[in-house]
This record gives C-alpha cells, structure tokens and sequence, in this order.
C-alpha cells in the first residue's frame, strides 16, 4: 500500500482548522493592504544563481535545488531575495518608495520538528526606497505589525525594539573588535542561557569587565527614558557615544505613539539583536506577553542595501514577516486557537426534499446574489439524511426546501445551532435572519 501521509515537515490541516487559518491569513492580508501595500507574487522556482548569491551557511544546505535540462533551478527559501530580484527587474515600473506585501509558501530542507516546516507560509511586508528612506517608514512597518495582531485578539502583545546602530557603537565604545560574532551570541541568549553566554564571550577573548558591561547592556529594557537612565548606569559615558542610534529610537518613539499605538504594546529592548547581517538599523522581534514560550511570532528590521548583490544603485528597505504556519501549529497546538467548529465557509444549507431540485437551485443561486455562502444537498431526499449531513458539517443555517414549501413560496428557515425555524419568503429575508442572529 502507499503511504498517504503527508511528507515530514509538511503541515496539512482539517477543514475545520483550514478555515481559522485562513482567517488570520486574511486579517494579515486585509491589514497590510489597509496601509497601501500592494501583493505581488513571485515564482516558486528561481534561478539558483539568484537564490544563492545572498544564501549562506546553514541556508544554503536547506536550500531544494535540482537540474532540469541545462537549467539550474532551486526552490525560494524566503521572500527575501525574490523580492531583491523582483525590484531590480521591475524598477522602472515601480513607485518608489515602494510598499510591497507578500504572503506566499518557501520551502527550507531542514531537519523538521516541533515548530519547523519544510514548507511554510511567509507573510512578508516590506518598503524599498531608492537613494535613501526615511525613518517614518520604520515605524510603519511596526504600526502594521501591531494592527495585525491587535486584530488576532491573541492576548496582549509586545513589539521589542532595537537598533544595530546603538550595537555596533556600544561594541567600538567598549572597544571590541569581533562585534559580529558578539551579535551572533547574543542573539541566541534567551536559548542557551546566562552562563553559556559567559562562556562563548570569554572564547571571544573579552575580559570579565567587557562581559559585564555586555551583559548589563543587553538586559535593558523599558520606554526610551528607561533606556537612557539605564545605560547611565552600565557606562557614564554611554549617552553621549549613543546619541545618534538613541535619536532614530526616539524618532521612531514620537511616530508610534502619533499612529496611535499604545505604549503598553512596544518597548525597548537592547537584547534584540538578529542574526541576520543584512540588518542595519531598527530591528524587532514581537511576543505574545501571555505565551512568552511562543518566543518571537513576527520579526524584522532595516537593511541598507537589498538589492547590492543584483544592482549598483543602493535600495535601503525595512521589513517585518510572520512565520504563519510555525505559529499557527503551535496557537493551534496550546489551545489558544481551536480546531474551528465550522467545517465549511457556508452560511446557509439548502436541502431540497422534494422532485423540484431545479427550483431549489434557483432559491440558492439568489440567495448567493444577496451575498451568502449557499451549499446545495445533492444526495438523498430524506430529510433525516440531508439534517444529519447539516449536523456533520456544522453548517450554522438550513433553508428546507419540501415540495409544500416550493408551492407555496414559504420557505422554512433553521438555525442549526439553536433548532429554531422561521418562515422565509425571499432571499434578502434569508440574509437578514443570518446576520440579526
């Protein structure tokens, strides 16, 4: 026999769970094109060439690549460089800057396990400008990352912000050379822990005051004012070193709280760093305050060149991108979202009992004319049968259809849910009953 199921690292989802998935890919959806951002789709298939000119490391190994003919192709690993690729070629049709949405699958071959796929959805948003962009961008992006999970209603949320700048020019304060792989360290902190933080540092040839200082420096944690007061006590001279990075987080700061995000859902956090190198200034990471095991569910940044590896002209953009399907397996897997009760996008079931489908065919079409999701019953005329394949199904309505009730034009509508039953005469009294309900 054939194994049916799906290949590791592939999720695959009941009807049920289908539809809440796509719900909140379409609050993502919705949401980013309520800020001007406009969905582009880019090939599954690209070039090798194109992927790995920005690949590196581990994701070069992940990286599903095959010959066909003479070509040699690979499978998008993310939006990321699609996108680079994509401004490039388009260029001279685009308005820069240029608001871009993607939600689309990549495909990563890694080792899959809990909270890993192999074949994901990224719901990308980004922003290309050309020469230069502005900071006001930077908070955009984030004021969009709040509006989506606002709109979740997944609890309390935090977008944790940063700057590579402040990093990098707490690094040369400090005088430490290897800020890169001091980037890379603590990136990983909340994973391996205090001690083992120590412990690679010291490899790194900082001495106990350079580690103490590093240490302090990524714990602080607060509004801006909260910031600067800290990082008094980490080094008295450190305001003065950091002004420039500190003076793009309080720009940042005054047009979040002008785009009306409440100070409770953003805070900085000078532990973020991001791996990434790409990354140049603003970066973030998001959490759900009340499934802090969750760790980040959304993350981004600024980075001053996309397009440098396919193009002479600097194109600086800031991004933000929700690994849906990672963080759907695991809402779905705690319980905070649910294994939907509904199993199908219809709104109402039409059961046609008697010999006069036709008829029903044609109440059901005008009821979709009114707006409504209508699914016709096209098996038995038992009405045991067709209520108990309602039932099956979930579905909240059903309009009953007898031969009685197609003579004289008076239909019996009933909700599924509460057993009640009313009597309809056209389709508009149909979609009033649903949406009063």
């Amino acid at each position: 026999m054939i194994n049916t199921s799906p290949l590791s690292g592939m999720m695959e989802l009941s009807p049920a769970a289908q539809i809440e998935f796509d719900r909140l890919k379409n609050i993502i959806h919705q949401t980013y094109e309520s800020f001007g951002y406009s969905s582009i789709d880019t090939p599954v298939l690209e070039r090798a060439e194109v992927l790995l000119a920005k690949a590196g490391g581990e994701t070069e190994k992940q990286i599903y690549r095959f010959k066909r003919g003479d070509a040699d192709l690979a499978m998008r690993f993310d939006l990321t460089v699609p996108l680079a690729r994509y401004v490039v070629e388009h260029q001279n049709e685009l308005a820069f800057p240029f608001r871009r949405a993607h939600i689309g699958k990549v495909y990563r071959g890694e080792r899959a396990q809990k909270g890993r796929f192999r074949e994901f959805y990224q719901c990308d948003v980004d922003v290309i400008g050309r020469g230069d962009l502005e900071l006001f961008y930077d908070a955009e992006v984030l004021a969009i990352i709040a509006a989506v999970f606002t709109k979740f209603d997944l609890g309390s949320f935090t977008l944790r912000i940063n700057n590579r700048k402040l990093l990098k020019q707490f690094f040369s304060f400090l005088e430490i050379m290897d800020s890169a792989e001091v980037l890379r360290i603590l990136d990983k902190a909340d994973k391996i822990g205090e001690a083992s933080v120590k412990k690679e540092l010291k490899l790194l040839r900082l001495n106990g005051l350079e580690i103490n200082k590093v240490l302090a420096f990524s714990k602080i944690r607060g509004t801006l004012e909260d910031v600067r007061g800290q990082l008094k006590k980490v080094d008295a001279g450190l305001l003065k070193a950091l002004e420039k990075p500190l003076a793009e987080l309080e720009e940042i700061n005054g047009l979040l709280l002008a785009m009306g995000i409440k100070q409770n859902n953003f805070c900085f956090d000078l532990a973020i760093a991001r791996g990434l190198d790409y990354y140049t200034g603003m970066v973030f990471e998001t959490s759900l305050d009340e499934h802090s095991g969750l760790g980040s569910v959304c993350s981004g940044g600024r980075y001053d060149n996309l397009t440098g590896t396919f193009s002479k002209q600097k194109m600086p953009g800031v991004g933000a991108s929700i690994g849906l399907t990672r963080l759907f397996s695991q809402l779905l897997e705690l319980g905070i979202v649910k294994d939907g009760a509904q199993k199908t996008p219809s709104q109402l079931l039409v059961l046609p009992l008697g010999e006069k489908l036709e008829e029903a065919l044609v109440i059901a079409q005008k009821c979709r004319e009114v707006g409504l999701k209508v699914e016709t019953y096209g098996g038995s005329r038992n009405l045991k049968k067709q209520l108990q394949y309602a039932n099956s199904s979930n579905c909240p309505w059903a309009l009953i259809l007898g031969d009685d009730e197609l003579s004289s034009k008076k239909w019996t509508l009933k909700n599924m849910v509460s057993g009640e039953q009313k009597t309809v005469t056209t389709a508009h009294q149909i979609k009033l009953a649903i949406e009063k309900a």
